[in-house]
């Protein structure tokens, strides 16, 4: 493929949690070096890079230095500074660009040019002031959730609200100046779709994925999803029309709500490889990583073909807080397998790893990773 970047080239990437050690695993094996770049050190991702730059997202300086250092840039997570993003395309390709990280890190832009674009969203009203959050709830019909526009992710930056909250202290607990009121949806299920758009404006897909949460943090997601077809070929069809609509370069997971009345809204949009695509390391000829990769390198996507029904199980820090987990236990079940993060920081709510698990049927990946997760934990005294 013309303008191809090909294996030998150096790859870099914003941020240097869990998602870039995974992204830099799949890009060594394809023969890649990777350079990342974060505020912090001794990364996840900077434990498998080859080079870990260390500095603020607004040291543009330093930020230049990284993307000179590299052939293509991509990201992690959407909340880097759009002027961090400009920074680097005045170097190197930047893949999906900066249009699309500045759209997808704003919940308003986020949700207002995709509702331009004629996909069905959550209903949402914007907020800032009390006066307007006020206002917001009665014409959600006395119920949403109220969110902060920019920077929450994992139930963070967000209050359930109803006609009979004290507006005020709800506001104020939210520590913004703009916001965002969605009405409440009462959902069957939530789902996601995990899309990748090559260079040439190829297409493929994961899912729908089903996805359990907990405390607001996804928990188990699981495929196939045994949802009618119709709304099964529905979701892979809007999360293409997403990918297009924002000329997208590489990965974006769409979340969607499942309606009672079987209709599809979309909740948020992820410019990056997601959670709920993490079982495709396992369960998927290519995974949303390896797919990251060819994307941005303008490579012929690779196959994104099921090899059966898979479940895949968080591991948070709260699996730590009486020592370390029984990692001989959980694994005595052969089929399961264990991906940790490199984090040293076990605390409550952090995403530490995952398990998953193939199966016969999607019930059975999803009972083996939960039995393998709940045999983490220590025999009760």
């Amino acid at each position: 493929m013309s303008g191809a970047i090909n294996p030998g080239s150096t790859l870099g990437v914003l941020g240097s949690g869990q998602l870039g050690r995974m992204f830099a695993i799949a890009a060594r094996q394809l023969g890649y070096r990777v350079h990342v770049y974060s505020p912090e050190k001794e990364t996840p991702a900077g434990a498998v890079a080859d080079r870990e730059f260390q500095g603020e997202y607004d040291d543009l300086d330093t930020i230049r230095e990284f993307a000179g250092s590299v052939d293509v840039v991509t990201f992690e997570f959407e909340n880097v500074p759009a002027p961090t993003a400009r920074a680097c395309e005045e170097l190197v390709p930047v893949r999906p660009g900066g249009s699309v990280l500045h759209i997808s890190q704003n919940r308003l832009r986020e949700k207002s040019t995709l509702q331009s674009h004629g996909l069905p969203v959550t209903p949402f009203v914007p907020v800032h002031s009390t006066e307007e959050l006020a206002s917001a709830i009665a014409s959600a019909g006395g119920r949403g959730v109220l969110k902060t526009a920019s920077w929450g992710y994992d139930g963070k930056g967000q209050i359930a609200v109803k006609a009979d909250t004290d507006v005020d202290v709800a506001w104020t607990a939210l520590k913004t100046d703009e916001g965002i009121l969605e009405t409440f949806i009462d959902f069957d299920c939530e789902l996601s779709v995990v899309g990748v758009r090559g260079l040439d404006g190829s297409f493929v897909s994961y899912g729908p994925l089903r996805n359990e949460h907990h405390n607001h943090i996804l928990d188990v997601t699981s495929y196939p999803s045994l949802l009618p077809e119709k709304v099964c070929r529905e979701a892979v069809e809007i999360t293409r029309e997403v990918l297009e609509s924002l000329d997208v370069v590489g990965v974006l997971c769409v979340e969607f709500f499942l309606t009672r009345d079987q209709r599809l809204l979309i909740n948020e949009t992820a410019p990056r490889p997601h959670n709920s695509g993490h079982l495709t390391i396992d369960a998927n000829v290519t995974s949303q990583f390896e797919q990251q990769v060819r994307a941005i390198c303008g490579l012929p996507l690779g196959s994104a073909d099921s090899l059966g029904p898979a479940a895949m199980a968080n591991l948070l820090g709260n699996l730590w807080s009486h020592g370390q987990p029984r990692w001989v236990h959980a694994l005595s079940d052969n089929e399961i397998r264990l991906h940790l993060y490199g984090k040293a920081d076990p605390r409550p709510g952090r995403k530490m790893g995952h398990l998953t698990c193939l199966g016969t049927t999607v019930e059975e990946a999803i009972s083996r990773v939960r039995t393998a997760r709940k045999a983490l934990l220590p025999e009760p005294p």
